[in-house]
């Protein structure tokens, strides 16, 4: 299939120095452009953005698969021409594949079915709504919710933006976005199933799952936020926030794949039956009356693992942000693995005081 593709020229003064400081900060969150033919591209999660400067004049090309990711790559190149353009206010005109203006082409309006509780701190959510197969995908295994403020006759939803950049409602009437991972989708019978954490002190997420009722609406966009990469071997690790991810993940697996996992919960009474191949070693690690976050129970995991000794290895990692850096650098620095072994992400930050 052909990507979908929009293009724009952006008046500005001082078209060199924006796209200098454009790219550069840009690559402090790991995006690369490269030169091609005289032209900056760079690869990003959700498509590909080529730069070009001619005169006072920056001319910028995004591709995509479809019209949602399409609408995510323009609104991170408004938003970012716009921050960086300084006193200027650019006119950001885009040709090709425009939106609706309605609502973003990724999301969807679904409705709390049913819930149930999984352990004493994992409940499932069951949801219905159209047109959902967007959702059906082994690549990107999480959506973003939309929580809308409670007491709304209508729930208020962001939408694109004619420069491309992505409008919200008023802040008393604006969703709260958080990331979870889909545990099951059936686009027949149109349910998706999320679990959610029931923390202590309850976020917008965890607040919904536990005062919600059938029939209460939120929103979802998506898919997005990357999985894992073919490999003979899979190391696997994280606490309970992961724990949906890795028993997706562990399903997906070709019944050859072998490796370890490991996953942090407070007890037994956390754990979860997991389906995997034969050849992966689970262990659960738990932490007792410790707060989550507060323990080296991953990272003494993670450094015993017995590493094969062929490269045809991935790494998988999602816990609290400060526990990430440290295995991060661990799978990097000590274990020399590339971008391409290994993928750490940061589900969630622990407050200090």
């Amino acid at each position: 299939m052909d990507p979908l593709i929009s293009e724009t020229r952006i008046a500005v003064a001082d078209a060199t120095g924006l796209a200098a400081r454009m790219v550069n900060h840009l690559a402090e969150h790991d995006i690369t452009f490269e030169q091609q033919d005289g032209l900056m591209v760079a690869k990003l999660p959700f498509g590909t953005s080529t730069l070009a400067v001619e005169a006072e004049m920056l001319k910028i090309r995004v591709e995509a698969p479809d019209k949602g990711k399409l609408e995510m790559l323009r609104s991170v190149v408004a938003s970012h021409v716009i921050e960086f353009a300084g006193e200027e206010t650019p006119t950001i005109v885009w040709e090709g594949h425009e939106s609706n203006g309605h609502t973003l082409a990724s999301f969807r309006e679904v409705q709390l079915k049913a819930s149930r509780d999984l352990t004493p701190h994992m409940r499932r959510l069951t949801f219905v709504g159209d047109d959902i197969a967007r959702f059906v995908s082994d690549d990107d295994l999480h959506v973003r919710m939309y929580f809308p403020p409670e007491g709304l006759d209508k729930p208020e939803w962001p939408w694109p933006a004619p420069d491309g950049r992505i409008m919200w409602p008023e802040p008393d009437r604006r969703p709260v976005t958080r990331y979870y991972t889909i545990r099951r989708i059936d686009a027949a019978s149109r349910e998706i199933d999320v679990d959610f954490v029931l923390h202590d002190h309850a976020g917008p997420g965890s607040d919904f799952a536990l005062k919600a009722k059938a029939g209460a609406i939120c929103g979802m966009a998506g898919p997005l936020g990357r999985g894992i990469r073919p490999a003979r071997w899979f190391m696997l690790a994280g606490d309970e926030t992961a724990l949906p991810a890795i028993a997706r993940i562990l399903e997906s697996l070709p019944a050859t794949a072998s490796g370890e996992v490991f996953l942090e919960v407070a007890d037994q009474r956390e754990e979860l039956p997991l389906t995997a191949p034969s050849g992966m070693s689970i262990r659960w690690l738990h932490r007792g009356d410790a707060p989550p976050g507060s323990t080296q129970l991953l990272a003494e995991g993670v450094h015993t693992v017995r590493w094969p000794e062929h490269p045809d290895i991935f790494a998988w990692v999602a816990a609290e942000a400060q526990a990430v850096r440290g295995l991060r650098k661990h799978l990097r620095d000590m274990r020399g693995l590339t971008r391409e072994q290994h993928l750490a992400v940061a589900y969630w930050s622990l407050r200090t005081s």
